[in-house]
């Protein structure tokens, strides 16, 4: 069970989770994310450290510290566990304090202010369980999860050392409380799976133990049918395939971190989707089953940059594509979406601009567009080959939208359209009406 950090942004919220963590005896294992607003001011620390600027790093501290302050009373008003809770949490304030009257200090201090979110939000909760006298057990995060070289998870290294951890624990402990987000990189140190990532520790923990299932817990019901903050009416969609709610993760939908259904999907175990402030909701089912005909669910990811390179014909077609796709591994720079023709290529990239080196280096292949300020919009669904008519929906929605790309058929579950930011809402509301209008879209009007 992993809960964000709205879901435990306050005293009075993290006494709620509590209560869902310890509604039943089944054997669980709790990921906690930073408090609510904590990481932001942890970040600007460290940037206002980094910058030198000592005197702006210790008044975010100290704003920072005085909102722990009053949590922490809220949270253990009897004042002998106050004094016990706050001895531990005023232990990461000093440290955090220590840093900033630092003469040094350097990437690797940065690491270590991010990690004290997940410290303080795990140590907070265990305290207050020992008050219910609720028998919990911490997992130090940072004994057990770690990257690798290439700064991808070392799964074989969790596994080993998770196992053993709760080995370790007393016998019939059924609770384990544990941090997202933080871990050690390969050589030791103190590092993080970047934003989002308390989702990914709680996918690689259920894959390391293979769980019967991992719950995501957040402020809203589930994944929904289109970006709420645009449009009305939305709805949760109640089933996915992992590779559904990956696209949609990796295309915009902010409730998942793109890369943690991976872990889950390699081990088949279902990942639900919750609402910590309506437990009883159904939310969304991520597994391998899912409903079939029809499409579920729009999603948008901004910043994007456009470049169409036009053959200068001194290359041979496959000469040419080849070098493009070599510039971009060279400067290590993903592609979204690509169109081609035999002499010219289409392709995004999540930039807001293209470098100048890159830039340079595609210019001696042909001539070259580049178009910023705009957004890719995803539909998600059942979109096999043999299921006509769903593609002709989606572009009929947007027959009165510019579009500039439109990719389809390199993956089994979506259909993406390259459109301008000034028509992203204009697009995610014309693709509600005609989609999700009246009724889901289904194939056939029998459906």
């Amino acid at each position: 069970m992993k809960f964000g950090g709205t879901s435990v942004a306050s005293a009075q919220r993290i006494a709620h989770v509590a209560d869902l963590i310890t509604a039943t005896d089944e054997p669980k294992i709790v990921v906690l994310s930073a408090m609510a607003g904590t990481t932001n001011a942890l970040v600007e620390i460290g940037h206002q450290l980094m910058a030198h600027h000592r005197h702006e790093a210790l008044t975010i501290l100290t704003k920072l510290k005085h909102k722990y302050e009053q949590e922490t009373q809220l949270l253990f008003p009897d004042k002998h566990s106050y004094d016990r809770a706050w001895t531990l949490v005023n232990e990461t304030f000093f440290f955090l304090e220590q840093l900033c009257y630092s003469d040094t200090f350097t990437l690797f201090d940065e690491k270590k202010i991010l990690a004290r979110g997940e410290l303080l939000s795990t140590a907070m909760m265990l305290r207050h369980l020992e008050d219910r006298g609720v028998r919990a057990v911490g997992l130090p995060a940072l004994e057990y999860m770690r990257t690798n070289k290439q700064a991808e998870p070392d799964e074989d290294y969790i596994q080993a050392h998770l196992s053993e951890l709760i080995k370790r624990a007393p016998e019939g402990t059924q609770l384990f409380i544990t941090e997202g987000y933080i871990c050690r990189n390969a050589f030791g140190d103190i590092d993080n799976l970047q934003r989002g990532g308390s989702d990914y520790t709680a996918t690689l923990i259920g894959a390391a133990l293979e769980v019967d299932e991992i719950q995501i817990w957040t402020d809203i019901d589930g994944m929904h049918n289109n970006d709420p903050r645009i449009v009305d009416a939305t709805s949760p969609v109640r089933r996915l395939h992992f590779e559904e709610a990956s696209e949609l993760a990796y295309f915009g939908a902010k409730i998942l971190h793109p890369t943690c259904i991976q872990p889950a999907k390699r081990r088949h175990i279902p990942v639900r989707l919750l609402n910590t402030m309506a437990p009883d909701a159904p939310g969304t089912l991520i597994s391998l089953d899912t409903d079939k005909d029809m499409i579920k669910a729009v999603a948008a990811k901004d910043n994007i940059t456009m470049i169409r390179i036009r053959s200068n014909h001194q290359l041979s077609h496959w000469s040419f594509m080849g070098k493009v796709f070599a510039l971009f591994e060279h400067h290590c720079i993903p592609i979204d979406m690509i169109a081609s023709t035999e002499a010219s290529i289409s392709l995004t990239i999540e930039r807001s601009t293209l470098p100048d080196d890159l830039r340079h280096s595609l210019q001696g292949l042909g001539s070259i567009d580049v178009e910023h300020d705009m957004t890719i919009v995803c539909v998600v669904g059942d979109m096999e080959w043999d299921n006509v008519g769903f593609e002709a929906q989606i572009l009929n929605a947007l027959s009165e939208i510019p579009v500039h790309m439109i990719s389809y058929g390199g993956s089994d579950y979506n259909l993406t359209v390259l459109v301008e930011a000034a028509d992203k809402r204009r697009t995610l509301l014309a693709l509600s009406d005609h989609l999700f209008g009246s009724k889901d879209a289904k194939k056939g009007a029998d459906k």
